[in-house]
Formats: structure tokens, sequence, C-alpha cells
């Protein structure tokens, strides 16, 4: 397997070399690696004229790009022509086609039928009419019984002004409906919400960062200091990143001029840099706490460890993941591209945030977090200083000591929010969905008669009733899931398991809770979860509490 291995990084070296464009000579520094370019050549052209079977030259090259990667680092990856057009989008922050979020659900006959999620607010699909739990059984005149995701964006995906007839069934009605949707240019928001959590706290939810988050950021910013904040809450919670200049000027925001943010350097001086705050932030003199977490990584640890190395924000949460190298993408000429690292990232008191590794090795590079992640559930911020051997610690402006190697440490941690077995045996299989899909289903006139056009007094006045608790819980015990008295409770199994009345009842708000966002997601948008589910939010209602301590530290770093 090894001698395998290399020898498919060395078809790697000569195919990336020729489709990159390079010219050999200013690529390669010396006798033994054209030597060992030759020796590939060779190699290849003996596999695939020799070899017992017919063999695939692109899916060889494919694998010996995957193979030299592997021996780098864990962020270094090939993306295939196909996938690339997904990150593309997903990276520009829009894409053109009819404004809906869907699943499928699983038909009668194998085939699954395509059914409305929610609508983008305003978006095309809104502007005629689908409502969320539409079932979308045929797209002009060929049926949509069946439909793959790939189905799915070919056919309702395209230019933006051209039309898609779409039929539709909707639970509760008798005749089948017909839509033709127009459509639009759709913006996939890199910023999940930005509401006024109280009189003069701000919050904002970024989901990661791409093209547009900048223009997001800023126009919800000023939309909370319009409406009054004086201090934010930023979540980074589960951003795992993106562009890293999106970080650098979302951070310029927070810091006076000249400070630095971020600093990168790399055996190329090409991809060496420093970049400083300069322009006059709009939020330099309010409180700040960031909310991070295991799986904020990256772009959202350029934030966080520019404003914690500044004393500008309290961090508060978990540690982050710990991503500090930054790649680059270079096209190769099928539309595929190679995601390189070209640089490693420093925060502004010279730490590193990231993870120690063993070349690409990611099995080990994946478990050591979570091992990390384990030993340290119990202990707080000073706990785990304490343990950091002096090479890893740093001083921010005002001298509070930091630490580098492995992720940001939160000034304030936060530990992960039990979750008991019975929540556990209803989201593992998501239970909670299905049941909210076919409430839907059964009340979706009367819900979009009293509610659709508003949105804010759902949020506050929807209640989920006692009687839907009771049909929820029915539900539940159809599906396996089994209510019973102290002493008749039984051991659970695979298929079927039992929790006391006690054990319901204890988390009955927390689920009403929960059911409430579902629908209110269903019903208007993914943004309407947040202000309903923070209610039961551990980190961000503890971090609340911290105001003081945000207060204390812009002082300190002033």
């Amino acid at each position: 397997m090894r001698r395998k291995k290399i020898a498919m990084v060395g078809v790697g070296l000569l195919i990336v070399g020729v489709l990159l464009g390079m010219q050999i000579g200013s690529a390669i520094s010396s006798d033994d690696t054209f030597e060992s370019m030759e020796k590939v050549q060779q190699a290849f052209a003996i596999i695939n004229q020799r070899y017992v079977d017919n063999v695939d030259p692109g899916s060889l090259a494919e694998e010996a790009i995957d193979g030299m990667l592997d021996e780098l680092d864990p962020h270094s990856i090939y993306i295939d022509a196909e996938r690339m057009r997904d990150v593309t989008e997903n990276f520009n922050a829009s894409f053109e086609g009819i404004g809906i979020s869907y699943e499928f659900i699983e038909g009668e006959d194998g085939g699954d039928t395509l059914a409305v999620l929610s609508t983008l607010p305003s978006g095309p699909s809104e502007k005629v009419g689908l409502w969320s739990g539409d079932r979308i059984i045929a797209v002009d005149d060929s049926t949509a019984i069946g439909f793959t995701q790939a189905d799915v964006e070919r056919k309702l995906k395209g230019a933006r002004g051209t039309k898609v007839n779409v039929r539709v069934v909707r639970p509760g009605y008798d005749e089948v409906m017909d839509f033709t949707i127009t459509r639009d240019k759709i913006p996939l928001n890199t910023l999940d919400v930005a509401y006024m959590l109280d009189e003069q706290t701000g919050y904002v939810k970024l989901q990661r960062f791409a093209r547009t988050t900048y223009k997001e950021f800023m126009e919800a910013s000023r939309e909370l200091k319009e409406a009054g904040m004086q201090r934010m809450v930023l979540d980074l919670r589960n951003n795992t990143g993106g562009f890293m200049d999106m970080a650098i000027r979302i951070s310029d925001e927070f810091l006076p001029d000249d400070k630095i943010i971020v600093s990168s350097k790399s055996r190329h001086t090409d991809f060496s840099t420093e970049s400083r705050a300069r322009v006059r932030g709009i939020l330099e003199n309010m409180p700040v706490i960031v909310l991070v977490n295991e799986q904020s990584a990256s772009a959202s640890e350029i934030v966080a460890g520019a404003l914690q190395d500044h004393d500008r924000a309290l961090i508060v949460g978990r540690r982050t993941f710990g991503k500090g190298l930054v790649q680059k993408q270079f096209p190769l000429k099928d539309g595929s591209v190679l995601r390189m690292t070209i640089s490693r990232y420093y925060t502004p008191s010279g730490r590193s945030v990231q993870t120690p590794y063993n070349g690409g090795d990611k099995e080990d590079y994946y478990n050591s977090k979570v091992e990390q992640r384990q030993s340290e559930l119990s202990l707080d911020a000073q706990d785990i200083l304490g343990d950091i051997p002096d090479s890893l610690k740093y001083k921010t402006t005002a001298g509070r000591t930091v630490i580098g190697g492995g992720g940001i440490l939160p000034d304030y941690i936060i530990r992960r929010d039990s979750i008991s077995m019975y929540v556990q045996a209803v989201l593992g299989r998501q239970f909670d969905l299905d049941f909210v899909r076919n409430w839907i289903n059964a009340n979706g006139e009367s819900l979009h008669k009293n509610w659709e056009d508003r949105r804010e007094a759902f949020i506050d006045e929807f209640q989920i009733s006692d009687a839907t608790m009771n049909a929820f819980e029915a539900y539940l015990d159809e599906q396996g899931i089994h209510i019973v008295a102290e002493d008749a409770l039984q051991e659970s199994t695979k298929e079927a398991r039992y929790f006391t009345r006690t054990e319901v009842d204890n988390e009955r708000a927390w689920m009403k809770n929960l059911l409430k966002a579902r629908i209110a997601t269903r019903m208007f948008d993914s943004a309407a979860w947040y202000p309903i589910r923070h209610k039961h939010d551990v980190t961000l209602n503890e971090a609340l509490n911290l105001w003081i301590s945000a207060e204390e530290l812009m002082a300190l770093g002033e």
C-alpha cells in the first residue's frame, strides 16, 4: 500500500504540473526533482499501456492528486469539477432559481416526493403562493416523483427571468394546483439572523464567511444601531470559516486604526502578509461578547483571536476547532481545483491556533481534537491555562495570558448542556420533524390564515397547546417511544424506548419550544428559529450575565 501511494503521489505531481500550466523549469528547483518527474511519467505510461485491465487515466490522476495532498496537511484538498460548482455557489452566496428550501418525503412505491420546507421571503415561490408542506409532483409536465437532489438542481434552478411550471398537491385540498414561477437571483445569506435581544443588546449570527458576508454584517449592524443597540453579541458558533478577507474586514469594524488583525507567514514572500485595521469602525465603542464552540474554525478564529488579543471582546463558549492554515484555490483546466495550504496565520499576539498534525493524517488529527475536548469537559479556562507549557502562552495588549497551539480558548468556558435520554430518543430519529410536518399538513390553512403576515406576533404569542403535546406524545407512542408510570418502567430495546412521566414532563417546556421553532422555520424561514430557541440556549443566556466583565475588558483595552 505504501509503495502504491508513493507511485500515485508521483503521478499526481506530473499531472498537476501540466494542468496548472506551469513551466516545469521555473517550478522545480533541483536535478533530483527532474529525475523524479521523469520516473513518474514513465510509470504512468507503463500503467496505462501494460496493466492487465483497462484503466481510467482521469480517475488515476484524481487518486494521485488525493494521494499527494494526503502527505501535506488535513486541509489541503482536491475538489472535482462537479463539486466545485456547488462550492462556488456557496462562496459567491447566490444562485438563480425559484427560492425554496425543500425536503424529500418517502413515497409509498419507493419514489421520494419533493416537498416545500419553506419559501424565501419575497422570493419567486412565495410571490406565487407556494406554502410549506406543498408536494411538488410535476415540473414542466414531467413527473417529479422520485426526484433526486441532482434532478432538483437541474429542473428548478435556471437563468434569472426564465419560467418553470410546477404542479402541487397541498395537504387538506382535493384539487392539484398549478403555478408558473419566474426564476430570480436567490441569495444564500451568510448571516442567519440579526435582532435585538433586549432594548440595548444586538445579536448577530454569522453562518460562514463568503463574498457577501461583510456587506450583510454591516447592513445588519447599522439597522441594529438604529434600533438602539449599545452592545453586541456576535455568534460564531458552528461557523467553519470561509474567506479570510471577510474576517479581516469585520474585525476592522471593532478595532482602532493600525491595530494588527492577523498576519500570515509562508516560504513564499507573496503569501506572507500582515493586515491592520484601516477604517474607523462603527462598532469600536461598544462592549462585545463573541460566542464560539468546537466548530468555530478558520476565519471565525481570526475574528475571535484578533478581538481577544486586543482585549476588545469577551470570548465565551468552548475551545474553537484550531485551524490556523490559509488555503488558496488553484484551478485546473477541467474545472476542478486544488485547494492548497499556502501559509500559516498568526493572531496579533503572535500565536498560531493550528492544532498539531502529523502530515495529512486526518484520522489522527480529528481524533486528537475529540480527546482534547473530552479531557477539558470539567475544566475552566484557568485550569486549562495552568496546564499549558510556557512556550504556548502569549500576552494580550493589556497583558492577559492567552494560548496557542490548538484553537482559541474562551475567556469564559460554558460547557455543553446535557441532553436527556428522552430528548436524544426523539431527536435521534427526527420524530419532532416528522410530527411538525404532519401537524402542518393538518393545520396549514388556519396557520396561514392567522399568522402568515404576523411573523413577530407568532414569535411572541403562538403557543403549543397541551392538546398538541398530547398528540405529539401519542405519535411518539406509535413510533416506539413509550411513556409509562414509575412502577411500570421497562428495559429499553432498539425497537422500543420507555420513559417515565416525570422524565417527559421535565422536558415538556423544552419540547414545546422546539416544536414551535420547527413550525416557525416552515412558516417563515430559518431566521425565525433563533428568537424562539434562544430561550433555551444555555451558552447565550449565561453569556448575557457577563456584560460587566465585557465592559471591564473594553476599558482595559483602551
